[in-house]
């Protein structure tokens, strides 16, 4: 596909927000589906992200509440976090987002949500 302004500027986006986490996603799908790898870049990164309503650690935070909420997004979340503290949200904050999470979306969510945070938080002490 055609590499638009949109695309350059979610790239630009990804790299910023999900580092090597979000690089690691568009790697894996380029092989099996080049489309769906391209259409996540101009999207959610050159569109969504791009839009100045509201700041990438709020949205960060609210993607992270989701995906925990959703309880089927494991590997999202992961990348998720690690953009969420990429970026400045504290370790604390997404543990706090967690525990408001075992009101909402119960407490198997907030649990795993929980330990995909100490998982994160274990891979980038290596």
């Amino acid at each position: 596909m055609e590499k638009t302004d949109r695309f350059n500027r979610g790239w630009e986006n990804l790299l910023e927000i999900d580092g090597k986490a979000g690089v690691n996603v568009i790697e894996s799908l380029k092989e099996i589906s080049p489309d769906l790898a391209h259409y996540t870049i101009a999207y959610p990164f050159g569109d969504i992200y791009n839009r100045k309503t509201l700041s990438n650690p709020i949205k960060e935070m609210t993607v992270v509440a989701a995906l925990t909420a959703m309880g089927t997004a494991l590997p999202q979340l992961k990348v998720h976090i690690h953009a969420a503290l990429n970026i400045g949200v504290t370790q604390e904050e997404i543990a706090e987002i967690m525990l408001l999470m075992s009101v909402y979306a119960g407490f198997p969510a907030a649990l795993n949500g929980t330990i995909a945070l100490k998982e994160v938080v274990a891979e980038r002490e290596k």
